[in-house]
């Protein structure tokens, strides 16, 4: 290859230089799943899942998990009667099976939020 000095500058001598070495099919296949949100995904529906189990199918049917954050976890509710309900009468015992039956998500409190799109 001629030595051109803009190719130096640019970066692509030092590039094509480097000889490509193999890589574990585990490294790629996780760079490709965070490279296209993936796990996110697969993350959420674990989450509701987990949130299913635990709030029953009535309650599942009114709300859905908006995500987890810094072991938070954000619940939609349809109704401000369903969140009162919730945040005021149930949400300890839901919070302990929560961390009972899905300890891996270490799950350290819930906050519930009015999404009236949920109807």
């Amino acid at each position: 290859m001629p030595h051109d000095p803009f190719h130096t500058l640019r970066g692509f001598a030092a590039a094509a230089e480097k000889t490509a070495e193999p890589q574990h099919v585990r490294k790629v296949l996780s760079e490709l799943v965070a490279l296209k949100g993936l796990a996110r995904v697969h993350g959420t529906e674990q989450l509701q899942q987990a949130w299913r189990t635990v709030a029953g199918d009535e309650v599942g049917r009114k709300s859905r998990v908006l995500e987890l954050s810094r072991g938070v976890l954000n619940v939609g509710v349809s109704n401000s009667a369903l969140l009162n309900e919730l945040a005021g009468f149930h949400k300890q015992v839901l919070l302990e099976q929560l961390q009972q039956q899905f300890a891996h998500l270490k799950i350290r409190d819930i906050k519930f939020r009015l999404k009236t799109e949920l109807k």
